[in-house]
């Protein structure tokens, strides 16, 4: 299992009052899998996504990937996860808007300690994979919001990561393009990355290859998707 999360519990506390976000969940994830996560607005979702980024730290349970607690790591410890584990997708994209798409996807790598010359090889490889091979010196902010995110795929794939978190990754784009996304998501799957997704929405949920699904801060159903596009 690429992913194990046992018996994890978020709650939150403003002054006297506790709110709990997530409630005893656990489910695990296999090298390969394409998993949708999910559930209405408050269910919960959000707060798992932010615990599997190991951007935050569960109240108790265990969250293990690729062998490791992440539930017991150190600040340092979760940053180093989050650059070298996890290639993160954003519905708002996060890049620099005034900096071309070749060097936003450049920047893990130089942060990692990857040479120029491979950060340069790595990163016209993945926006090749993407299709946007004619708009590498384009800026961000010279791109539609489709290439933005197809830029941001890009850049998820950089350090080759264990696993691809995409949180609502067709939220900001229109249909076709988000079409053109979920093709991605699909094809990238298909060459064996293994892929984590957040949203509402179950025409994007219907990609995967399995849909869990939260409410309340608890699974209330866990499929494999019959009726995967």
């Amino acid at each position: 299992m690429i992913i194990q999360v046992s018996n994890l519990t978020k709650i939150y506390k403003i002054g006297s009052v506790e709110t709990i976000a997530l409630d005893n969940v656990s489910f695990s994830v296999k090298q390969g899998e394409f998993v949708a996560i999910m559930g209405p607005s408050g269910s919960g979702k959000s707060t798992l996504m932010h615990i599997l980024g190991a951007l935050n730290l569960p109240t108790s349970g265990e969250y293990i990937l690729n062998g490791q607690n992440v539930s017991k790591l150190s600040d340092d410890e979760l940053a180093d996860i989050r650059n070298k584990k996890i290639g993160f997708v954003f519905q708002s994209y996060n890049l620099l808007p005034r900096t071309t798409a070749i060097k936003n996807v450049m920047l893990p790598m130089a942060y990692a300690g990857v040479s120029k010359p491979n950060r340069l090889t790595t990163a016209k490889k993945y926006l090749t994979m993407v299709g946007l091979e004619n708009r590498i010196n384009h800026t961000s902010n010279q791109l539609s919001g489709g290439q933005q995110q197809r830029v941001a795929i890009a850049r998820a794939l950089s350090l080759d990561p264990s696993i691809i978190l995409a949180d609502e990754p067709t939220g900001n784009i229109a249909s076709a393009q988000a079409e053109e996304i979920m093709n991605i998501f699909k094809k990238l799957n298909k060459d064996g990355h293994t892929i984590v997704m957040i949203t509402h929405e179950p025409d994007i949920a219907k990609y995967a290859t399995r849909i869990i699904l939260i409410r309340d801060g608890k699974i209330v159903q866990d499929k494999k998707n019959e009726n995967k596009n």
